[in-house]
């Protein structure tokens, strides 16, 4: 994915946009000139890195529905013990009420007059009102946690709700973004194969600049070479997915989305780590570019929405975009946000 050059409300109807200019025949589209082909190319560049923004926010939607299902399953499962713990103790009570009953139970005064043996009987009676008011609190006490639980239960069942509610919107608006990006794919096919070719020739011209004033600035004499353990299985386990396709929300085995592909070499690695680009920016260590070393993530763009796994030598392994295969690029290709260190 190239860096976006439009701003958002440019690109929602870029599709209409770029109908109107591409609607042309092969031998139309042979004579457009390269300013054209920059135009479509940030058109493009600005429709794809919506439908990834869309997809990482849906990704991120669907991480904290998981995340409280969960903590709801474990809250339920919490107050059915609190329940049968309960049950459990007031069959005892009962139990111990009838066996009274049958036993002739008399008052602890009346133990003491009628007992051979006063002290026996006192005893007796001491230690039946502690376990009686021992029992008590008990069932006090778990009366109260089993109501706090369920209180407890109602609220995050309620947020769950809500999560789910959120993840539908934000499917909505992927499909939307979706939308986008089957237009962007026509208009794509109906260019000839010398304007693929010229776009072509004009991203990687744009990669190759990037990587060569990035790497003027010495930043590879000082970033590290030597991977840890974790980060030599990671960077082995991205390599392994080279030229398998890019899918959205996809986190394997057959096929990628960017930060699937990073979140799964890591859990290869032992280290599991967020789902979203956007989460590993946030939760994961910052280190400076010029620290990085094998095995760390790179984050690109200002709205952390792409990452990519350095693997040394100025060079990442990354899922792209739709149409792309994962592949072995150039660093510094795309606008670096800063990079994070999963086993820091």
């Amino acid at each position: 994915m190239r860096r976006p050059l439009r701003a958002h409300s440019y690109r929602t109807a870029a599709a209409v946009v770029l109908a109107c200019g591409l609607t042309v025949t092969s031998q139309q589209a042979a004579r457009a000139d390269p300013p054209t082909l920059t135009r479509v190319r940030a058109q493009l560049a600005g429709l794809y890195h919506d439908a990834e923004v869309a997809t990482d926010k849906y990704n991120a939607a669907d991480e904290k529905v998981a995340a409280q299902q969960k903590r709801v399953d474990v809250l339920n499962a919490r107050v059915k013990t609190a329940e049968a713990k309960l049950s459990v103790l007031n069959s005892q009570a009962g139990a111990m009420a009838r066996a009274q009953y049958r036993g002739g139970w008399l008052p602890a005064e009346m133990q003491l007059v009628l007992d051979d043996d006063p002290a026996t009987a006192l005893d007796n009676a001491s230690l039946n009102r502690e376990a009686q008011q021992a029992r008590h609190s008990v069932l006090t006490a778990l009366s109260t946690t089993r109501e706090d639980l369920r209180r407890r239960t109602d609220d995050a069942s309620d947020e769950l709700k809500h999560l789910k509610a959120t993840r539908h919107t934000r499917k909505n608006e992927q499909h939307t973004i979706e939308q986008h990006i089957t237009a962007a794919k026509k208009l794509e096919s109906q260019l000839a194969a010398a304007e693929l070719q010229q776009i072509a020739a004009l991203d990687e011209k744009d990669a190759d600049d990037a990587q060569t004033k990035w790497v003027s600035t010495g930043v590879l004499k000082k970033v590290g070479t030597e991977a840890t353990p974790a980060g030599r299985k990671a960077v082995a386990y991205a390599t392994r997915q080279i030229g398998k396709p890019y899918v959205w929300g996809a986190e394997g085995p057959n096929s990628f989305d960017c930060s699937g592909l990073t979140s799964q070499a890591w859990l290869a690695a032992g280290h599991p780590i967020p789902r979203t680009s956007q989460e590993q920016w946030r939760q994961l260590k910052h280190i400076p570019v010029e620290d990085m070393r094998p095995g760390d993530l790179i984050i690109y763009f200002s709205d952390a929405s792409h990452v990519a796994l350095y693997i040394g030598d100025g060079k990442i392994i990354q899922a792209p975009r739709p149409g792309r295969w994962v592949y072995v690029a150039p660093a510094a290709s795309m606008q670096i946000l800063g990079a994070v260190r999963p086993d820091a």
